[in-house]
């Protein structure tokens, strides 16, 4: 019988309680599992919810990948948090602060866990992989003994950043957490080194730490990725991919503010007054306007009265309440633009498939990830930003009619787009002995933590 190779280490992964976090940190662990088989011992350590959640992902979207996963117990009490809230999903923006916050409680119990490996195991975890957000646990990891100018508009900062005086909560936690990352011995980034040449070249001379470009982390496509989100679909994927293979190519203006964000009411109404004036196909993932619960009915008198009939009647738009079928829709060749607040995933998903991007960003390191797209990649046009701006119907119109236009400015920024989709492509693409940057850098990766 073929002797089981003996594992050369445990890596342990904690990801901060958002499923935009989560998912990425499984596709991460299949790389590395992917780039040296039967090689490590992984384990993701969460808190007991999202490890239900983990549980479901890995048993439908990632079930060919062998991790194991760990409960880290939240203190939600001390923190102001329900005793049923573990992750950003039905957190209103003004209590994600608490999460943030009470994720230092889980420094206890994942020091229990550690010290369980190394005793199991006889050696510590050779590597610990921490999200950006909990930088506490470089600090946490170093004690036990673990190897060791730009210009943005006021707007573009989060309303949070703004209002900061040195003495608000966010204030408070933020700045430690980076200054623990900084500690850490390398950042791994869910990029690609070819199309963030300068932004990555001013992050590595500022850390002077090795940076490993993995990207683009994106889920498989499929029925399942609503996984992705951890949100129903409001649509079976075959419905959505029927609508689609009836408009001709670049046609469809696919809208969703990601899995958190939502627009004012104000806002809504303009959106979908623009849309109709403007005579563009699309689909818009829809949810109830900022101020009201996200998860909750949607209600018709958020929009202009009659508008979902007379799309659907007319077949013009398509109304998706809770959640799409995103990757696929963009992957549709029916696709010509994709409106969107700019979160990292889901400009990752649009440029992998070579769709231009009309930004809104709204919340978090959106406005960042928008003048990027606009100014250095040339793939987007701003409409506007935050829940708090006047946006009319004529503007909707002005960036739909740029973007969707096939000449001028239009195609110039789809050429753009499908440019970068071939970057992204090529990072992840084995050739006989050669490698795209993707690769390279995951191996990298592996034979650095192999060494230590």
């Amino acid at each position: 019988m073929a002797e089981t190779p003996k594992k050369k280490g445990h890596i342990v992964m904690i990801p901060f309680m958002a499923h935009g976090h989560l998912i990425p940190f499984l596709a991460l662990a299949r790389k590395i599992q992917e780039t040296a088989p039967s090689t490590f011992t992984i384990t993701i350590a969460t808190t007991p919810l999202n490890i239900q959640y983990l549980k479901s992902a890995i048993s439908t979207t990632f079930s060919d990948i062998s991790i194991h996963l760990a409960d880290l117990p939240l203190n939600h009490s001390l923190y102001g948090l329900p005793p049923n809230i573990e992750n950003t999903e039905k957190l209103p923006l003004t209590d994600i602060i608490k999460l943030f916050q009470a994720s230092t409680s889980l420094e206890a119990p994942l020091s229990s866990l550690i010290s369980k490996i190394t005793e199991q195991e006889g050696q510590p975890p050779v590597c610990v992989i921490s999200d950006v957000f909990l930088g506490w646990v470089v600090n946490f990891a170093k004690s036990l003994g673990f190897p060791q100018n730009y210009r943005f508009h006021r707007t573009q900062l989060h309303r949070y950043l703004r209002d900061a005086d040195g003495t608000d909560s966010w204030s408070k936690f933020f700045p430690a957490q980076l200054a623990f990352s900084m500690k850490s011995d390398g950042w791994i980034c869910n990029t690609v080194e070819e199309i963030e040449t300068l932004g990555l070249q001013l992050l590595k001379n500022y850390l002077q730490l090795p940076v490993w470009n993995v990207g683009p982390l994106l889920p498989p496509k499929g029925s399942n990725s609503k996984y992705r989100a951890g949100k129903e679909s409001g649509i079976a994927l075959e419905e959505c991919i029927e609508w689609l293979d009836l408009k001709d190519e670049n046609s469809v203006l696919y809208i969703s503010f990601g899995s958190q964000n939502t627009v004012s009411a104000s806002q809504m109404k303009a959106l979908a007054e623009g849309l109709e004036e403007s005579g563009v196909f699309f689909i818009w993932v829809i949810r109830p306007p900022f101020g009201f619960d996200i998860n909750a009915e949607f209600k018709a008198e958020w929009l202009p009265e009659g508008f979902e009939e007379r799309m659907k009647l007319s077949k013009r738009g398509l109304l998706v309440h809770k959640w799409g079928p995103q990757l696929e829709i963009l992957s549709h060749n029916s696709t010509g633009a994709f409106l969107s607040h700019c979160g990292w995933n889901s400009v990752l998903e649009s440029l992998s498939q070579g769709v231009p991007i009309i930004s809104w960003p709204l919340a978090a390191e959106q406005a960042y990830n928008a003048k990027m797209l606009v100014e250095e990649m040339g793939v987007c046009v701003e409409l506007t930003r935050t829940v708090e701006s006047v946006i009319s119907k004529d503007d909707v119109k002005r960036v739909i009619k740029i973007v969707m236009d096939q000449e001028g400015k239009g195609k110039d920024m789809k050429e753009k787009a499908k440019q970068i989709a071939l970057h992204m492509k090529e990072a992840t693409v084995e050739r006989g002995e050669e490698k795209g940057s993707s690769l390279r850098a995951i191996d990298d990766f592996v034979r650095t933590i192999l060494q230590i």
